[in-house]
């Protein structure tokens, strides 16, 4: 098979591209895929080659169902090196705000699946830049959640600042999310505003302590439940003690 043959219906995406790169949907052996390929000007530039491979190599082992999956990194007939991924063609969340078709299915996966997602990201210490509606899409006919723009390079650790940096992302695309649906709910728009307090000692401290707040448990009833577990073993305890038989 000729590599024409290999490679049909490549079409350009422009509202999926990224700073640095453009997004086309495409038929790999006729099956349905997107491609990641450096913008014209910088195709040529080895800095920005080898960036495209630092985030090959950084990304091809995540595994997250609200994650784009890559598959391969190779010459595509008139477009250079690529990026492969899965086919998720659909709507981005800009587009769906924008148009005022956000559901509360989605507003939803934004609460929680997009909080996984991060969470995910983080435990594997990626970072990227700052996740936007824009690199957020929800697949055609499903309507899964999966974050196109994922990451770059890969550290032994992040840094407070780059988990502040998250949750700031989420709890703003979370109040926007809110405004679109009129959805007044005052734990989902709490979380949002404490996401993006600007003193750090008021903000959640991780993806965690937001999942607790969304599920409306706080550190504070945990550690509660935790000390009341704590006593009741001790007494328990004790009461064996004092029912065990002195020989």
């Amino acid at each position: 098979m000729s590599p024409n043959e290999k490679w049909t219906e490549i079409e350009h995406l422009p509202e999926w591209d990224e700073e640095f790169y453009e997004v086309y949907t495409a038929k790999k052996h006729g099956k349905w895929v997107m491609l990641k390929t450096l913008r014209p000007e910088l195709r040529d530039d080895p800095k920005y080659r080898a960036m495209m491979e630092r985030e090959f190599d950084v990304r091809y082992n995540l595994c997250h169902p609200n994650i784009v999956m890559i598959n391969d990194f190779e010459e595509v007939p008139g477009l250079g090196m690529c990026i492969i991924t899965d086919d998720v063609y659909g709507d981005s969340l800009r587009k769906l705000i924008d148009q005022k078709k956000v559901t509360p299915e989605i507003e939803e996966k934004v609460a929680h699946h997009l909080l996984d997602a991060i969470a995910y990201i983080q435990k594997n210490h990626i970072v990227h830049r700052p996740i936007r509606p824009e690199s957020i899409i929800f697949t055609q006919d499903i309507g899964n959640l999966k974050i196109i723009d994922v990451g770059f390079d890969q550290h032994e650790q992040l840094s407070p600042a780059d988990i502040t940096e998250d949750l700031n992302s989420y709890g703003k695309i979370l109040e926007e999310v809110l405004a679109s649906t009129g959805n007044t709910s005052q734990r989902l728009r709490t979380v949002a505003q404490r996401c993006q307090v600007p003193r750090p000692a008021a903000r959640y401290r991780d993806t965690d302590n937001v999942r607790n707040a969304l599920q409306g448990r706080s550190d504070r009833r945990l550690y509660i439940i935790l000390i009341c577990f704590l006593t009741v073993m001790v007494l328990v305890l004790g009461w064996f003690c004092w029912r065990e038989p002195v020989l």
